[in-house]
């Protein structure tokens, strides 16, 4: 062998060889199923959206906005949705206040504290099992428990437990998943400081999760916004404000939209979409909230 002169070096040439004909139409035959299957998820989101939005904003209005039912019959004009609104709102929020406490310590101990453990491998279980029950069994579980054993009456604070049960197991599953992308590097640099555990897991694991977390929150709210059976077992029907979500009944967007669609007359109806696009639209800005939440929170590189 002999050396390289003059400072020549030896150079390895990578020879790529031509991707065949048949492997580009596969890969073209592919691509064509992602983006067909992509249309046909995506044209019944906008026709649902673009049909509540053609039907509700012909009803919105002010008036819609700031006044309840009370007093107005199925046929009469006016009318709104105003205690629906703040029954819906409260109610969301207080099943925000118990679910996501519960769940987000559940997804602590499931990723930080349970691993291998039988108690965990039996709260995972039964997570996976409430993810999948339906709304009414919540209701008429609260319904059973709260207002027929407990004694206590129709509010908005029952139908916010029935909620609290539907919302938990989404908490659960997305926090902990969110707590799972947390690199180990991070733990175990903490630990090498001399931080204790759940001081490690306040200010290093949860920030570093937190815009997941939100996510998920903001997803179990979701789905809990719409929810009409818990609230019909549980809340009851009202046409009246009321801005006490323990003691008596109080209505909320669900109902309001389920009571008018059951009217048949078209002023009715009229009032059900209008309430269907409200929905939507808090709904949309809570989402909206979050998300400028998770922004501000996350890390300079991130924004």
């Amino acid at each position: 062998m002999t050396a390289p002169q003059n400072g020549a070096a030896f150079r390895t040439v990578n020879v790529v060889a031509p991707v065949s004909v048949g492997r580009r139409l596969k890969n073209r035959f592919v691509q064509g199923l992602v983006w067909l299957a992509f249309a046909v998820a995506v044209v019944p989101l906008v026709s649902v959206i673009w049909l509540v939005v053609k039907n509700g904003l012909a009803r919105l209005d002010m008036t819609f906005l700031t006044h309840s039912m009370r007093n107005i019959a199925p046929r009469d004009p006016g009318g709104g949705a105003y205690h629906a609104i703040l029954g819906t709102l409260e109610q969301v929020l207080i099943a925000t206040l118990i679910s996501v406490p519960i769940g987000l310590l559940t997804a602590i101990y499931l990723v930080e504290y349970g691993n291998g453990r039988r108690l965990a491998r039996y709260i995972s279980f039964f997570v996976d099992v409430m993810t999948g029950i339906p709304s009414v069994v919540a209701g008429l579980f609260i319904l059973a428990f709260w207002i027929l054993v407990l004694g206590f009456t129709y509010s908005g604070f029952a139908g916010a437990l029935a909620l609290s049960i539907l919302m938990m197991p989404t908490v659960v599953r997305s926090a902990e998943e969110m707590l799972k992308l947390v690199p180990n590097e991070l733990r175990e640099a903490s630990y090498a400081l001399g931080v204790p555990k759940w001081k490690t897991i306040v200010r290093i694991v949860l920030p570093t999760a937190f815009t997941g977390i939100v996510t998920g929150i903001m997803l179990a709210i979701a789905r809990v916004a719409g929810e009409t059976a818990p609230l019909l077992l549980t809340v009851f029907i009202t046409t009246s404000i009321n801005p006490d979500p323990f003691n008596g009944p109080q209505m909320g967007l669900p109902l309001f939209i389920f009571d008018q669609m059951g009217r048949p007359n078209d002023t009715a109806i009229d009032r059900a979409w209008a309430g269907a696009l409200t929905l939507i639209v808090i709904v949309m800005l809570l989402n909206l909230v979050a998300r400028l939440i998770a922004w501000w929170r996350a890390p300079a590189k991130a924004r």
